[in-house]
């Protein structure tokens, strides 16, 4: 997610998420959706953040599908590019083997495992 590192926030579920991604080298600014916010409150979050362009990446369920779809719609009303590659491109990936993305690194290190072994 070299485009996060450049300066582009992103912006996930929860904290577990954002623990996630740092544990995975993820730098830069990460902006939660949940925690009591309402939808509009994060979406002014994001305004007030100064940003032209943010990486939407929400789980991978149904929930999360809708989740990202109502960003988008709002945050693009707000004149924010929602940067969805990142959630297609590992959505494709990881298909039905992972649900969120506190799961991408447990899912990591069960891949590594069935290409280096258990050494």
């Amino acid at each position: 997610m070299s485009d996060s590192g450049g300066g582009t926030p992103i912006l996930v579920e929860g904290k577990k998420d954002i623990e996630t991604l740092r544990s995975l080298g993820v730098d830069g600014k990460i902006i939660t959706a949940k925690g009591g916010k309402r939808l509009l409150d994060v979406v002014s979050e994001v305004e007030e953040s100064g940003v032209r362009e943010i990486i939407l990446l929400a789980d991978f369920d149904r929930r999360g599908r809708e989740l990202t779809s109502r960003l988008k719609k709002h945050l693009e009303a707000a004149k924010i590019a929602a940067n969805m590659s990142f959630w297609r491109e590992l959505s494709a990936l990881v298909g039905k083997d992972v649900k969120d993305v506190e799961g991408l690194a447990a899912y990591l290190e069960t891949l590594k495992k069935r290409i280096y072994g258990n050494s």
